[in-house]
């Protein structure tokens, strides 16, 4: 498979295209990153050095790759982190680009916008943007908890107020990964992931690790993941196994080796190969 990713991009640890590529490539894909912004480090640590990359240089990129002709064989668009309303014009007008020269690619759309821990960390008017117009034009989207209680204006605490959310948004999309559910109605050890279509539905569970500190970039690493399973396969359950699977192992690592930052390189042989598999469930 081949993928066009535009997202964030850090020197250091591991957020939007450092979370996305690696793992795409070490499951034996080929990734064109074009990155929106070049900082030191990802904004969680307060403090950081660099600067949002200029509509009009991600634009150019996008362009230079589709005059190599080579955008007919992409099979998918990934998008992430949109630093301002200018760059999101740049990302509809990439999906036209790739849609054109391969209508069977696919949009997976990650809504960034900001978690439970952070709250919002996007300027304002860019949920608007995801709300309004990219969501509705992407094949897959995949927000997290705060992300999907944001973009709906809906407080979720159960399962079914999760399900009832994550279809209000599919309105346009024909896949929703919710790339972590924390609900009052569930077991406080424990993760879940869902993924939801308009007539059907699947959960996964897995424990809750305890950092200091919670990773950035998990939800990056997932929709990346997932999508590259489904992408291959169609199947919805066993891509969510997969990459549910897959990033238990890393986050296990990270936990065992005492890091923040997710440790994709060390914990890359359990990425392709999860000692502990874990199996989606039909709701």
């Amino acid at each position: 498979m081949r993928f066009l990713s535009l997202q964030s991009h850090v020197a250091y640890g591991y957020v939007g295209n450092r979370a996305a590529v690696f793992p795409l490539q070490r499951l034996g894909h080929e990734v064109w990153a074009v990155n929106t912004v070049e900082f030191s480090n990802h904004t969680g640590y307060g403090a950081w050095k660099g600067r949002a990359a200029p509509a009009e240089q991600v634009a150019e990129i996008v362009q230079g790759i589709e005059a190599l002709g080579v955008l007919k064989t992409c099979d998918a668009l990934l998008t992430g982190y949109v630093g301002d309303a200018a760059l999101a014009d740049v990302v509809l007008d990439t999906a036209r680009r790739v849609r054109a020269a391969n209508p069977k690619a696919i949009w997976c759309c990650d809504p960034v916008l900001g978690d439970i821990d952070t709250g919002i960390y996007v300027k304002p008017g860019i949920d608007t943007f995801f709300k309004e117009r990219a969501l509705p034009a992407a094949d897959v989207i995949t927000p997290n908890h705060f992300e999907l209680e944001h973009l709906t204006g809906r407080k979720i605490e159960t399962l079914d107020q999760a399900l009832a959310a994550t279809r209000e948004l599919l309105n346009g999309p024909r896949l929703a990964l919710v790339t972590s559910l924390r609900r009052a109605d569930g077991p406080a050890d424990s993760i879940e992931m869902l993924a939801v279509t308009h007539d059907a539905a699947w959960r996964i569970t897995t424990p809750l690790i305890d950092f200091p500190i919670a990773p950035n970039g998990t939800g990056d690493a997932v929709a990346a993941i997932f999508a590259a399973h489904w992408l291959e396969s169609r199947d919805i359950p066993g891509s969510l196994g997969k990459a549910a699977s897959s990033i238990y192992a890393v986050l296990e690592r990270t936990s065992a080796m005492g890091e923040r930052e997710l440790q994709l390189v060390a914990a890359q042989e359990r990425l392709v190969a999860p000692a502990r598999l874990f199996t989606a469930e039909p709701l």
